[in-house]
C-alpha cells in the first residue's frame, strides 16, 4: 500500500510540476545563439533534465520572410542553438510532450509552442502566422508594449496571460475583447505565456488523448 502510495505521489509531482513549467526560448546578449529552456521563469532550471524537451522542433525566419530550421544540441538542462544572420529575426517552434494524465480526469496531449523575437519587432518578426495554432504577439507605441493572443489566427478575449516582467516581476492579466493585454511601460525583458484547449481525441505515441492542450510562449526584448 505505501508502494503505491508513493508512486502515485511521484506520478502526481511530475505532472503537477511540468504544469507549472513552460517552453521558453531565451536569447543570447550577442544575438547569436540561444537556450531552449523548460522553466517557470527566463533561465534554466538545473532540475530539469534536458531530454524533456529534446525533440523540440525550431524554425528562424529572417528578414526576408523564408523559414529556415534551426539544430538543437542537448546540454544537460537545456538545448543550446546557434543563430545564423544578423538583425531582426523570429525564432519560433513545437514541442510535443506527449500525453499525460491527472488522475481520473482525462488524458491530454500537451504541447508548448514557443517563440522569441530577435531585435527590434517589425511587421515581418512578431507574427508567425499559420505555422502556430496558438501565438502571443507583441505591440510597441511609444516606448510602450502590449500583447495580444490568437488562437488559430483569432484573437482571444478573456483569457488570462502570465506575465514575466522585467526586474523578476511577475502579474497575471486577462486580455479584453480584441485579445489585447493591458499596456507596460517597463524596459527590458519581457516572457508570457497562455493557454488554448481543443476537444480532440487521437493517439500518439501508443497512448490515447481526449483533448490538447497548446501553450503559447513568446520572449522579447523592449529596448532600455
Amino acid at each position: 500500500m505505501n508502494r503505491f502510495l508513493l508512486s502515485t505521489l511521484a506520478m502526481l509531482t511530475v505532472v503537477c510540476g511540468v504544469q507549472a513549467h513552460f517552453v521558453f526560448l531565451i536569447t543570447s546578449e550577442d544575438q547569436s545563439s540561444l537556450k531552449v529552456v523548460l522553466s517557470d521563469g527566463l533561465d534554466v532550471d538545473d532540475g530539469i533534465d534536458a531530454a524533456k524537451i529534446a525533440g523540440t522542433k525550431l524554425f528562424l525566419r529572417g528578414p526576408d520572410g523564408k523559414d529556415s530550421p534551426l539544430t538543437t544540441k542537448a546540454s544537460a538542462h537545456h538545448l543550446d542553438v546557434a543563430l545564423p544572420g544578423k538583425g531582426p529575426r523570429l525564432v519560433f517552434g513545437t514541442t510535443d510532450y506527449g500525453v499525460l494524465q491527472k488522475g481520473d480526469a482525462k488524458p491530454f496531449q500537451l504541447k508548448y509552442h514557443s517563440k522569441t523575437i530577435i531585435g527590434e519587432c517589425t511587421k515581418a518578426n512578431t507574427k508567425v502566422g499559420e505555422a502556430l495554432p496558438v501565438e502571443i504577439i507583441p505591440t510597441l507605441d511609444g516606448g510602450k508594449v502590449r500583447f495580444q493572443f490568437l488562437a488559430k489566427g483569432k484573437p482571444v478575449a478573456d483569457v488570462e496571460m502570465n506575465m514575466l516582467l522585467p526586474a523578476d516581476k511577475k502579474e497575471k492579466v486577462k486580455t479584453d475583447k480584441e485579445g489585447f493585454t493591458q499596456w507596460f511601460d517597463a524596459k527590458g525583458r519581457y516572457g508570457a505565456w497562455s493557454r488554448h484547449s481543443e476537444t480532440v481525441s487521437g493517439e500518439t505515441g501508443g497512448k490515447k488523448f481526449e483533448e490538447i492542450r497548446h501553450y503559447a510562449t513568446l520572449v522579447v526584448d523592449v529596448a532600455k
